[in-house]
C-alpha cells in the first residue's frame, strides 16, 4: 500500500529565524533533512546562518565531516551503515515532528552520533533514522552532525588569539545546533523548554562534555548518556597543541600556522596521520578529544560536576558485552564445561575461580561462557559516574545494561551500538534483531523508557518494573532482557575483580589499562 506523501511548492513550510524550509511530509510525519544551522571558517567558533529569501528545500541530508582514514564497511549485520558525501562544511541537522504547529510544545530528542570525536555522523547508522520515534512517541527527533577530528578538536590557540578555542569548536557547533534548536524549534512543534540529549559512545561522552560546558547551560534539561563513560580519553586540562601544529606544519613545508587554514583538508589530514603517533609516543597532546579551558570545563570525575550538570537528569548505562563483534562460541562448544573453563582460565588466570562466582550471582540467567566477553571498558567508568551523580538527589540518576542475547550465531551477547535501534524504534531495519514474541516487547520497553524520561525525566512505564533512582550508595540497575529486571549494586565486585584480571585493551589508538 503506498504510504501519504506530501511536498508541494507550498506545503510543509516553516518558518526559522533566518527564513522558511520546506520539507516533506510521509504518512502524517514532517520530515526535515539538511537544515544548515550554522556556518564556520576553519578553526573558528560557528557563527549563525546568513538569512535569506524565499523558501530554501530541506530534502536532502547535509554533508558529513570528513575523516581521517576511510572507512571500511564491517559487522553490516549486527550495525548496518550508509555513507554520504563529506565536506568541511558540515553543520547541518534533520528534524522528524507529528506537528509544525508553534502551540504544540512536544519534547525535543537530540541525538548525538557515535564515532568518538573523529568519525560517525547523524546518518552513519541506518537505525538513526528519527521517523519512527518520533511517530511512536508523539516527540521531535533531531540529529546533527558537526566538525570531527582535527578540524573539531584541534588545539591551536598558543599561535594565536584567534585559535582561543579551536580545540573544542567541533563540541562549539553542538552548542550552536542547540542554539538553533531553542530559537526555531517551536515552529516545528517543540518545546524549546523540553530538550532531551541522548547518545551513544562517543555521542555519550558528547552529552556529559556539554553538560560541563555553560554555554549549553538552559539549552537542554536532560540527558541519556548510553554506553559514554571511558577513563583516560578525556583528561586534557594540561594540554596545548604546540607540539603537534609543529609537527604538521613542519610535515607541510609551513612557516606560518595560517597555511593551515586553507590546505585542503586530506592533505592536511595525511601529514597529521603521519606525525601523529610520534607526537603521542612523547606523551604530548595530538587532538581528538575536547580540552578542558574556560569554555569546556573538563572530565567531571576530574574536576567535578559543575553546579548546572547537578541538575540535569540523568540515565547512564552500558550493554553486556560492548567489543564483542567476533562470532560468538557455537552451541557445542559452549556445551563443553572443559573447554569453556580453560578459555577462561586462559584469559583471567589466577582469578577465574573468583570471576566465575561473580558473574553466577550477577547473571544467574546468562551462560558462564558470556564472561568471555563481559565488558568493563565502560561499565566500570558508567558505574563511577553514576555514583557520583547520584550524590545529587536533586535530580535523578537513572542506571541500566543491556543484557539481551541475540537470536544470531547461535546466540550472541549484546554488543557495542546494539541498543540504538531498540531506542529508536528501528528494530525491523535490522536483520539480526528480530525475534519472535521478544522484539517487538523489548522494543517497547528501550522505547518507552527513553521516551518517558525525555518527557517526564523518569524512564519508568507501565510495561517495565518499578525503577527507581540511584541514590548515594545504591546503584539500582534496570537489566534489559527478555524479561526485564532493576537490581541493586549486583556488579560492584564483579566490575572490581574484572578491571584487575582482564587484559589490556586498545580503544582506536589509545591503549587503556585498568
Amino acid at each position: 500500500m503506498a504510504r501519504q506523501f506530501l511536498c508541494s511548492k507550498t506545503e510543509p513550510v516553516v518558518q526559522t529565524k533566518a527564513g522558511k524550509l520546506r520539507g516533506f511530509q510521509l504518512d502524517g510525519t514532517y520530515t526535515f533533512h539538511g537544515i544548515k544551522y550554522a556556518d564556520a571558517k576553519r578553526f573558528q567558533m560557528p557563527t549563525p546562518v546568513e538569512p535569506w529569501e524565499g523558501v530554501k528545500d530541506a530534502l536532502a541530508y547535509g554533508y558529513v565531516c570528513p575523516m581521517l582514514n576511510q572507512d571500511s564497511p564491517s559487522n553490516e549485520l549486527l550495525v548496518p551503515h550508509r555513507y554520504w558525501p563529506m565536506d568541511e562544511n558540515c553543520q547541518y541537522l534533520n528534524l522528524w515532528t507529528q506537528s509544525i504547529d508553534p502551540n504544540a510544545k512536544k519534547p525535543v530528542m537530540v541525538w548525538l552520533h557515535g564515532g568518538g570525536f573523529a568519525a560517525g555522523s547523524s546518518i552513519e547508522q541506518i537505525a538513526y533514522d528519527g521517523e519512527a520515534l518520533s511517530k511512536y512517541g508523539d516527540v521531535v527527533v533531531v540529529t546533527l552532525n558537526h566538525r570531527l577530528n582535527i578540524l573539531g578538536y584541534l588545539d591551536l590557540s598558543p599561535f594565536g588569539e584567534k585559535y582561543w578555542n579551536s580545540g573544542n569548536v567541533g563540541n562549539a557547533d553542538m552548542v550552536a545546533a542547540l542554539q538553533w534548536i531553542h530559537d526555531n524549534i517551536a515552529n516545528f512543534g517543540g518545546d524549546p523548554d523540553n530538550v532531551t540529549l541522548f547518545g551513544q559512545s562517543g555521542g555519550g561522552m558528547k552529552v556529559w562534555t556539554l553538560m560541563q560546558t555553560p554555554a549549553a547551560d538552559g539549552l537542554f534539561h536532560k540527558g541519556v548518556v548510553e554506553s559514554g563513560c571511558i577513563d583516560g580519553i578525556l583528561d586534557l586540562s594540561k594540554a596545548d597543541g604546540t607540539a603537534i601544529v609543529t609537527a604538521l606544519m613542519q610535515e607541510l613545508g609551513f612557516e606560518n600556522v595560517e597555511q593551515l587554514e586553507t590546505v585542503p583538508y586530506y592533505e592536511l589530514a595525511n601529514a597529521y596521520n603521519k606525525v601523529a603517533m610520534d607526537v603521542a609516543k612523547t606523551g604530548a597532546y595530538i587532538g581528538g578529544n575536547p580540552m578542558a579551558n574556560d569554555w569546556y570545563l573538563g572530565d567531571p570525575m576530574v574536576v567535578g560536576f559543575t553546579e548546572h550538570a547537578k541538575t540535569i537528569p540523568v540515565m547512564v548505562g552500558t550493554v553486556l558485552g560492548e567489543f564483542a563483534f567476533m562470532p560468538s562460541l557455537p552451541k557445542e562448544q559452549k556445551a563443553d564445561a572443559a573447554l569453556v573453563d580453560k578459555m577462561l582460565h586462559d584469559r583471567y588466570k589466577e582469578h577465574t575461580d573468583k570471576l566465575i562466582e561473580l558473574f553466577k550471582a550477577a547473571y544467574p540467567d546468562k551462560h558462564i561462557s558470556d564472561l568471555i566477553y563481559l565488558d568493563n571498558i565502560f561499565r566500570a567508568p558508567s558505574s563511577k559516574f553514576i555514583r557520583e551523580k547520584a550524590k545529587y538527589p536533586q535530580s535523578g540518576t537513572y542506571s541500566y545494561i543491556f543484557t539481551y542475547e541475540f537470536p544470531y550465531d547461535d546466540g550472541h551477547i549484546a554488543w557495542h551500538c546494539s541498543e540504538i535501534p531498540f531506542v529508536f524504534h528501528n528494530t525491523k531495519l535490522v536483520a539480526a534483531f528480530n525475534e519472535e514474541g521478544v522484539t517487538d516487547l523489548l522494543e517497547k520497553q528501550i522505547s518507552d523508557a527513553w521516551l518517558n524520561f525525555a518527557k517526564t525525566g523518569k524512564p519508568s512505564s507501565n510495561a517495565l518494573p518499578e525503577w527507581p533512582a540511584c541514590t548515594d550508595g545504591d546503584e539500582a540497575t534496570m537489566l534489559f532482557d527478555k524479561t526485564c529486571k532493576v537490581v541493586h549494586n549486583h556488579d560492584r565486585e564483579l566490575i572490581e575483580l574484572h578491571k584487575i584480571a582482564c587484559p589490556k585493551f586498545v580503544f582506536g589508538e589509545a591503549k587503556i589499562e585498568h
